[in-house]
């Protein structure tokens, strides 16, 4: 079969089709990745009994999202514009426990032989100036129609329970402002961020140990159960 990118596959449409079309190709793509997502988060749990995804949450960009995004990148308001330059028109949030978890699962998404990693943001290691933390990847995922394959982008966000916390409170907080929000409390949230960066390194260290425990206890048992069987 024939693949497209997304940019090609919108002529092949009649104008008056193509932003269904395109909402179409956007919709099939979140669930396809959805479907990928999971069967990586049960793979995980078979082989480490772990889930490391906590929740998956899915979301297409409003018309007036995208219009609002080409133009502060000063572009017309067009369909050709849209699949070209907003790369999160369809996206998808991964919420995981901590923050091994999310190089985890960014290794394992990009290691799919059919899906693209265009481009990487770690907001981890290198946080914003606001204190906003979380793991971003735009891909290109395979979506397999009648008589050809359209390569469709999808942005995937990758951040723990804590980190999305914040980020949820910030976006509403500034949303009220917008965007202008005073100095003590642009300082206010960067210190919050700061208390969610400790929390999640002392969870992290806190699962860490108490894994260690149980790889101590079980290799303890297993010694003794072959003492047991040596002695009888």
């Amino acid at each position: 079969m024939n693949t497209q990118s997304i940019e090609e596959a919108i002529h092949n449409y009649e104008d008056i089709d193509s932003w269904n079309t395109i909402m179409f190709l956007y919709d099939a793509a979140l669930q396809e990745v959805n479907t990928r997502l999971n069967v990586l988060n049960l793979e995980f749990q078979h082989i480490h009994r772990y889930n490391p995804i906590e929740h998956i949450e899915t979301r297409i960009k409003s018309p007036e999202s995208i219009v609002k995004k080409l133009k502060k990148y000063g572009y017309d308001s067009s369909i050709e514009n849209m699949v070209r330059y907003v790369n999160d028109i369809a996206g998808v949030r991964l919420i995981c426990s901590f923050t091994s978890d999310i190089y985890q699962l960014a290794k394992m998404i990009a290691g799919q032989d059919d899906l693209q990693v265009l481009s990487i943001k770690d907001y981890i290691k290198n946080p914003k100036e606001s204190g906003y933390k979380s793991y971003h990847m735009i891909i290109t995922v395979p979506i397999f129609l009648s008589d050809h394959v359209v390569a469709t982008k999808v942005e995937i966000q990758i951040r723990t329970i804590a980190m999305d916390f914040w980020a949820s409170l910030e976006h509403k907080i500034y949303y009220k402002f917008e965007g202008h929000a005073p100095e003590y409390i642009s300082k206010q949230l960067r210190e919050c961020a700061q208390m969610v960066s400790d929390l999640d390194m002392q969870m992290l260290s806190l699962n860490e140990a108490i894994q260690e425990c149980i790889r101590e206890q079980e290799e303890k048992e297993a010694a003794d159960a072959k003492k047991a069987g040596q002695s009888s």
